[in-house]
């Protein structure tokens, strides 16, 4: 197979085959070695067999008789033929001290000399275990030398087996390999088909080339995107996220972790954990408002996780608060310019018909309500943004029966340096204040509000004449999501609130909770918001 062909594979099928030439070189190489051991072994065994036999002819009292004195023939060939035939050896041959045969299996080679080297048995040594060419094919020999009693050497004794007899056994014995490897070569192939097959599986069939494209690509996304990204997979672990995410939620999200220790907002802690599809969820993360929208991401039935995006909304949020005050603000004054040409119509024709005393009566009665107006915020609040969003706020209270006042010790001769601040902190509270006023029980309904300036902090308290903060909600009132309104959509205000104000070194908190005779109290500071007197 060409390079060519085995390169336009298939990852997994290149790697299956590889695995099965590793198997298959491993077990030749095995089996080679171990043929390569078998022999030497056998060959050694038969060599001690055929030293021992030796050794056995060597000491018969006859053997050594005989190769004294070099008689050839005879009992000698008839003690050879009887050990070749009880031993199953190839050959047992004698020689006197010159290395001349005295008997042979063939008695046509007796009287002449061996066809090997008799020197090294000859000289009082064994020869074990040596594969050697005789007269009668190879075999598988040991000598061992004919001594007399007086320890003198007269002969030698050869035994060797035949080669085919060691041969027959290393063949035996290799056909139990070659059969013991073709089965660890199919459990083998086995195995690599089986992991190919996983392989296949966890990589959902894709190649390694598709896998790297893959990784460039979610790197693309992931960093290439304005939206912030968190994939959490099935057991709640930081699979993914870009450097948005990080920036929007301000603080690291490590790959591994578990999202329930990260102090995420209880908002997305409970998209996380609930897993649901959520679209355009608000949530609050430090000093930001986000959208949040999450899916759950599920492929061939396999669960993958959740994956969550995030918007930053903080400034838009912010501008279309100042929209909803001045537009409220316009509303008031196009009211009160309306309220302000009836009376002046009334005044006008009081006047022209002649009523002058009820013309001056009028006019008291005018200027001695008690409604607060533009005019008198003015006494005590010098910031015209300050007095913009109260009289927005009067407002929107007369629309809803209720009656905002301001407090006879507030004071104010300061400028407002963070309106935006101002906006989300007292809009807020006012906002909260005036639901509570207008759905309590006490009438009239009202909601005063004090503003006090120490150097470059301002200080507020709302309070209200509703029914005060229910015990189970007063831990977790300033948590996103927690509310006292009935409709849908609110939970935001009091925590939006709080992060303004903590993001500047400030703080709101529920300074008197009410009850049966009075409605709740809630204070803020906000440091460094005004800038001096005016």
């Amino acid at each position: 197979m060409d390079n060519g062909v085995f390169g336009r594979m298939r990852f997994s099928r290149q790697i299956l085959i590889l695995q099965i030439g590793v198997v298959v070189l491993l077990l030749a190489v095995g089996l080679a070695l171990v043929s390569w051991l078998l022999w030497g072994t056998l060959r050694e065994q038969y060599g001690e067999r055929a030293l021992g036999i030796a050794h056995t002819v060597a000491v018969d009292p006859v053997v050594v008789a005989n190769a004294a004195a070099r008689r050839p023939g005879g009992e000698l060939e008839q003690q050879v033929q009887a050990v070749t035939a009880r031993t199953g050896a190839l050959f047992v041959v004698i020689t006197d001290d010159r290395g001349i045969r005295l008997a042979h299996p063939d008695v046509s080679q007796i009287g002449k000399l061996v066809s090997t080297d008799p020197s090294e048995a000859l000289a009082g040594k064994d020869v074990v275990s040596a594969v050697q060419a005789g007269t009668l094919g190879q075999s598988v020999r040991s000598k061992t030398p004919i001594r007399t009693a007086d320890d003198r050497i007269v002969g030698e004794v050869s035994v060797g087996y035949e080669i085919g007899a060691a041969t027959g056994d290393l063949g035996r014995l290799i056909l139990t390999c070659a059969l013991f490897a073709v089965g660890a070569l199919a459990l083998g192939v086995g195995a690599s088909a089986l992991l190919t097959r996983r392989l296949n599986r966890l990589t959902h069939g894709l190649e390694p080339r598709e896998l790297t494209e893959l990784l460039y690509e979610r790197e693309a996304v992931l960093h290439g995107i304005g939206e912030g990204m968190l994939a959490v997979d099935a057991v709640g672990r930081v699979s993914a996220r870009n450097d948005e995410a990080e920036r929007l939620l301000g603080k690291p999200l490590p790959v591994g972790a578990q999202v329930s220790e990260l102090d995420l907002s209880p908002r997305l802690g409970k998209a996380v954990a609930e897993r649901q599809q959520v679209d355009n969820l608000l949530a609050v993360a430090g000093n930001r408002v986000l959208v949040v929208n999450s899916r759950a991401v599920r492929r061939d039935e396999r669960d993958l996780g959740t994956v969550l995006t995030f918007r930053d909304r903080t400034d838009l949020d912010a501008l279309t608060r100042e929209l909803d005050a001045v537009r409220s603000l316009s509303d008031g004054l196009r009211a009160q310019r309306h309220e302000f040409s009836n009376r002046l119509h009334t005044l006008s024709g009081l006047l022209q018909l002649g009523h002058n005393g009820e013309a001056i009566e009028y006019l008291q009665t005018l200027t001695d309500t008690s409604m607060l107006s533009p005019g008198a915020i003015g006494d005590s609040v010098t910031d015209p943004y300050l007095q913009a969003l109260l009289v927005a706020k009067i407002e929107q209270a007369q629309e809803k029966g209720v009656t905002l006042g301001l407090s006879d010790d507030s004071w104010v001769p300061a400028t407002v340096t963070d309106p935006i601040a101002v906006n989300t902190v007292v809009g807020n509270l006012l906002d909260n204040a005036l639901h509570a006023a207008r759905m309590g029980s006490r009438r009239p309904s009202t909601v005063e509000i004090a503003l006090l300036d120490e150097g470059t902090t301002l200080h507020v308290s709302v309070m209200d004449s509703g029914a005060g903060i229910a015990p189970d909600l007063r831990d977790t009132l300033f948590d996103e999501g927690v509310s006292t309104k009935i409709a849908p959509g609110h939970g935001l205000g009091l925590a939006l609130a709080r992060q303004a104000a903590r993001a500047r070194g400030g703080d709101v908190w529920l300074a008197d909770a009410g009850g049966a005779d009075r409605g709740a109290l809630f204070v803020a500071a906000l440091p460094e918001l005004l800038e001096g007197e005016a």
